[in-house]
């Protein structure tokens, strides 16, 4: 039996594996003025969704008050893996992230399933996207 040869580069699959419990999970819905982040947070039975300004500092600042959050419900973070879409701040940002310590993911817009039925999506519609790239990320991880 024949073994497929693996690339030596595959950047879609993840070389550690997922250990939810000591791992927290965010997704960015990026525009220029601001970011809306959704969160898993291990421990915590919500999963908080955040609109920042689009602020480097400020999204520094919530993933951290998330750990924080989590380490109250009696869980160690171990590892904190972020994505979203390339895009105007997309690599940049990651490179940002990674120095400190953040595992990024940056994805490309054509690989995320949207509804396409409005070209402008309304607040709540943002949200659902969010929601789901977040459920879609820890799926692909579990």
């Amino acid at each position: 039996m024949e073994h497929p040869m693996q690339k030596l580069n595959d950047l879609s699959r993840s070389l550690a594996p997922l250990k939810p419990d000591g791992t927290l999970i965010a997704v960015i819905e990026m525009s220029q003025s601001s970011w809306l982040v959704a969160g898993i947070v291990p421990g915590v039975e919500r999963q908080p969704l955040k609109k920042l300004a689009a602020d480097e500092i400020a999204l520094l600042k919530l993933l951290h008050r998330w750990r924080e959050e989590a380490e109250k419900a009696g869980r160690k973070i171990e590892r904190i893996a972020v994505a979203f879409e390339a895009g105007r701040d997309g690599f940049w940002l990651a490179r940002w992230l990674r120095t400190r310590g953040i595992e990024a993911h940056v994805i490309h817009a054509s690989s995320v399933a949207v509804s396409r039925e409005h070209r402008r999506a309304d607040r709540p519609a943002r949200h659902r996207a969010a929601q789901t790239r977040l459920s879609r990320l820890a799926a692909r991880r579990a």
